[in-house]
């Protein structure tokens, strides 16, 4: 049984991980390159360059990844996707945020859809939050001090 592995190489170069057909995975799972679902997946997949979701393959969260292939179902909002492609057979069920949207005869998609040219690519999103989160580290570190300082207590 394939759960998470690497396998073969996706067009930039970084490995594809894979959740195999038999697989169930709970939880939320960050991908920094391309993830294969042939399985089931419970949960949010988060800042992922490449999600292509099989025939086979379910996934119950919200998708944030630059390209979106889904040929199985899905169920929870896609954003930040430049592209989305929906293939004959494929369902999504949730909220779209894309730059493109690509939907096949035969495929099935239940929501709505904001398609905007400005889209914000989910690596430029990843890289954005990277430097938000030691700005914000440093001003809950100066506001401690400062409450050190005054003698007060730190949380009340």
């Amino acid at each position: 049984m394939e759960i998470l592995s690497k396998k073969g190489s996706s067009r930039d170069g970084d490995m594809a991980t894979t959740i195999g057909a038999e697989a169930y995975f709970h939880g939320v799972i960050t991908v920094r390159g391309s993830l294969y679902v042939e399985g089931q997946v419970e949960g949010d997949i988060n800042e992922a360059q490449t999600v292509v979701v099989g025939r086979n393959g379910c996934v119950k969260g919200n998708l944030c990844a630059d390209h979106v292939v889904v040929s199985g179902a899905v169920e929870g909002d896609v954003s930040q996707a430049q592209e989305l492609e929906i293939k004959t057979g494929g369902r999504v069920t949730g909220n779209i945020h894309t730059k493109k949207l690509v939907i096949e005869e035969g495929a099935v998609f239940e929501g709505s859809c904001s398609m905007r040219e400005n889209a914000e690519p989910a690596d430029a999103q990843r890289r954005r939050g990277a430097k938000e989160r030691p700005a914000a580290e440093a001003r809950e570190g100066a506001r401690d001090a400062r409450h050190e300082e005054e003698g007060e207590p730190l949380h009340s």
